[in-house]
């Protein structure tokens, strides 16, 4: 399996990066860019430090100069990009992966991510060729701290927010190095947290919110402390999850309605996107709001560019990646947890009143199958159901007035993922059946 994934670089330390590899990722990634200046962060995984240096030592041999910002999280790795004089820059993380992994996202100039159909696999073609000739003026590394900065520039979108008690796991990641300073700056908000020690060894479970398991521990402290909600952070703080006082999770995709409302009261009429495994209830509910529901393809590079392209304000996806354009047009957890916050407060309501609201259909969520040809089973998709409104943004989509369904390729593993959402229960049932019967059994992943 590559390392040069779709979105990102990502593989196991040390048989699949190492400090060859890095060091080789670090003077290709100058090379395509024709880089003078970039930003380089790094997460708290054990080998990040040494994979930082080596990544730091490959630019610096192409005669780029570094900014290092030293310990940060991939939000606030986009903010030094998009704040400082600079090319382009990268977070030396892997997410939400196991201790074993460690990896690459990496941006052009403004933030602009690079993905495999912008830079990535060019990128890994020159990593595969012969070591790059270094330059004859090495580069500069200077070290900046950015921290007391970009703390008070997230804090400050904090509007009216009431007292409240929040309860928030940081799962040992990277929210823990930023967040509980960017919360303390928020008069009356008390925070009773979980794991908030930075370890990269993920000793309490693993940093994937997404995983509906990984929540038990936040849900049974949101309950015993009776809190308006609960938070989760991924492993590299550019995603979040969200918990009710119920302990129940609230999709992201509804909490993007939810940051919609107030998006759309400080930018009336502008874009709000969402991707295509959006309940539909989304794009009604913008429309509702006087805005304009944008559906794009799963992925924060192609999320971000379109956000640009359509004058997008903000949106989400239901990964828990939520964007803003107010904060570079990146992807930010806490940003979204303060921003939800000022709704609620706004409203007068918990997360779960909030929420029950948009709970208005049926879905599967994302259900994952273990297949060896992709097209030929998208073909008998759309073969059955042929007298529907068709598309192949991302995938095929399938849409009847009562029930919809999106079947995608994984861009990495050989998986299909399959979404369905239904007007009733049995309907949502009877259809997931359906597609069972061609594409088989769903496996965990």
């Amino acid at each position: 399996m590559s390392i040069f994934k779709a979105y990102d670089i990502r593989g196991t330390y040390p048989d699949q990066i190492d400090r060859k590899i890095a060091q080789k990722i670090g003077a290709a990634m100058v090379h395509h860019l024709g880089s003078k200046r970039l930003v380089v962060g790094r997460d708290m995984r054990t080998m990040a430090p040494e994979i930082q240096d080596a990544v730091i030592d490959g630019m610096l041999s192409q005669g780029c100069d570094v900014i290092d910002i030293g310990l940060a999280s991939t939000p606030m790795v986009y903010y030094a990009i998009g704040k400082l004089p600079c090319d382009g820059g990268m977070a030396v993380t892997a997410s939400h992966n196991p201790k074993q992994y460690i990896g690459f996202k990496l941006c052009r100039a403004e933030a602009r991510p690079l993905s495999g159909d912008t830079g990535i696999k060019d990128i890994e073609q020159l990593v595969h060729g012969p070591d790059l000739k270094p330059a004859a003026r090495k580069g500069k590394r200077d070290q900046v701290d950015l921290m007391r900065d970009w703390v008070a520039h997230i804090a400050s979108f904090a509007k009216g927010i009431q007292p409240m008690t929040i309860c928030v796991d940081y799962a040992n990641g990277m929210g823990a190095n930023e967040s509980p300073a960017i919360f303390a700056a928020i008069p009356g908000l008390k925070v009773v947290s979980l794991y908030q020690q930075l370890d990269g060894t993920f000793p309490n479970h693993e940093a994937n919110p997404l995983k509906e398991s990984n929540l038990d521990d936040l849900r049974a402290l949101v309950k015993k402390h009776r809190a308006p909600l609960g938070l989760a952070f991924d492993g590299d703080a550019d995603r979040c999850a969200f918990v009710d006082e119920d302990g129940r999770t609230v999709h992201a995709d509804l909490i993007t309605v939810i940051l919609a409302r107030g998006m759309l009261q400080r930018h009336p009429g502008k874009g709000i996107i969402y991707d295509l495994r959006s309940s539909k209830v989304v794009p009604e509910e913008i429309r509702k709001l006087g805005g304009r529901p944008v559906r794009e393809r799963v992925g924060h590079s192609f999320m971000k560019e379109t956000m640009r392209r359509t004058d997008c304000i903000g949106g989400g996806e239901l990964s828990g990646h939520f964007y803003f354009a107010e904060n570079y047009f990146t992807d930010c957890g806490v940003l979204a947890a303060i921003l939800v916050m000022n709704q609620l407060s706004q409203e007068q309501k918990t997360l779960k009143q909030a929420a029950d609201p948009l709970r208005k259909y049926f879905g599967t969520g994302e259900i994952n199958f273990k297949v060896d040809d992709k097209a030929a089973l998208m073909q008998q998709v759309e073969a059955k159901y042929k007298d529907a409104k068709i598309d192949f943004l991302d995938g095929i989509t399938v849409t009847y007035p009562t029930w919809w369904v999106n079947v995608r390729p994984s861009n990495t593993e050989p998986f299909l993922r399959m979404c369905l959402e239904a007007d009733t229960k049995p309907l949502m049932v009877q259809k997931r059946d359906e597609l069972f019967a061609i594409l088989g059994h769903p496996v965990d992943h």
